[in-house]
C-alpha cells in the first residue's frame, strides 16, 4: 500500500493560518497518513508549530510535529513531548535542526539526531512512531557520503521507525541511497520527499541552501521559461510525476510532499499517480 503524507510550516499571521487550514481540508480529502509540521531553529516556532499541530489533530487527521534538539534543553524537550502525548500525538519527525544564529553545537545538551531519538525512546518508550531524515544526495554539512550514511544508520539503530528523505530530482540518487543503507543493515521504510516545481527562483534558492541538486537539463529548461509561470508549472508537473512513477514502480513505499503550505501542485502530481 502506497502511503501519502504532506508537510506544512507554521504561519506567522492569522490570515496565513486561515489559508493553511483551507489547504489542510483540501489535502485531507485524499486521506493522507499524516501531516507533518516543521519546527524552527532552536525551537523558534515552538508555539506556532504546536498550534498548527493541534488544528490538524482536531480535524481528525494524524499530525506529526517536527522536533529538533539543537538549542533546546532536555527539560524543554521533555515538556513538549508530554504536551504532544496529552494532545494525542503518536508520531514525531526527529531532526538535529538548524543552529540558531550565533549558537554552536557545543552549547546543546543533545547535539545530533540520533541522540534525540535515544532521548525520546528513553522518555516515552514506544509511544511515538519516530521519523528521521535521509539525504540521498548527502547532507550539505557532511564531510563525506560514507560518513553521512553512517550517521543515518546511527539514527536508525537509536530507534527510528521510518525515514523521510530530503527532496531530490534524480530518482537514481534515491535508489542508490536505499541500496547502500540496506547493505548496512537498515530495513525501515524510506519515504521519498517530493518538492513540486512551481517557481524556479524559489526552488533554486531552496536547493542551493539544502544541497538538493537540480539536474542541469531541468535547470536550463526552467531558466528558458523565464517568467512564464504556466509553462514552469506544467513542465514541473510532468517532471515530478514521471519521477514519482519511477520511484513507486521501483519500490518506494510512499510519497511525502513538501507543500510549502499550498495544495494545488502536490494534488496535481498525486492525481497523476492514482
Amino acid at each position: 500500500m502506497t502511503t501519502l503524507s504532506f508537510e506544512f510550516f507554521p504561519t506567522k499571521t492569522e490570515e496565513g493560518t486561515e489559508k493553511l487550514l483551507k489547504v489542510r481540508d483540501e489535502l485531507a480529502a485524499f486521506n493522507p497518513e499524516f501531516f507533518s509540521v516543521t519546527y524552527g531553529a532552536g525551537g523558534s516556532t515552538r508555539d506556532r508549530t504546536y498550534a498548527i499541530v493541534k488544528a490538524i489533530q482536531e480535524r481528525g487527521i494524524a499530525a506529526a510535529p517536527h522536533l529538533s534538539c539543537v538549542g533546546d534543553s532536555k527539560e524543554d524537550l521533555r515538556s513538549l513531548l508530554n504536551e504532544y502525548k496529552d494532545l494525542g500525538i503518536n508520531r514525531i519527525v526527529t531532526l538535529r535542526g538548524d543552529l540558531p544564529s550565533g549558537a554552536g553545537l557545543a552549547s546543546s545538551e543533545l547535539r545530533y539526531a540520533n541522540e534525540l531519538v535515544e532521548f525520546i525512546r528513553e522518555e516515552t518508550g514506544d509511544h511515538f512512531t519516530l521519523e528521521v531524515a535521509a539525504y540521498p544526495e548527502m547532507h550539505p554539512q557532511a564531510t563525506s557520503f560514507e560518513k553521512d550514511l553512517e550517521h543515518f544508520v546511527n539514527k536508525v539503530k537509536a530507534g527510528a521507525d521510518s525515514a523521510i528523505t530530503q527532496y531530490f530530482f534524480n530518482a537514481d540518487s534515491y535508489f542508490n541511497f536505499v541500496d547502500r543503507v540496506r547493505d548496512m543493515g537498515v530495513d525501515i521504510p524510506i519515504i521519498p520527499g517530493i518538492m513540486p516545481i512551481t517557481n524556479y527562483s524559489k526552488l533554486a534558492r531552496f536547493s542551493d541552501a539544502c544541497g538538493a541538486e537540480i539536474p542541469r537539463w531541468i535547470r536550463k529548461q526552467l531558466e528558458a521559461y523565464g517568467d512564464n509561470n504556466d509553462s514552469i508549472q506544467q513542465f514541473g508537473e510532468e517532471v515530478v510525476t514521471e519521477m514519482c512513477h519511477r520511484l513507486l514502480e521501483g519500490g518506494a513505499p510512499g510519497i511525502h510532499f513538501y507543500t510549502l503550505n499550498q495544495s494545488e501542485a502536490s494534488l496535481r502530481v498525486w492525481r497523476n499517480l492514482i
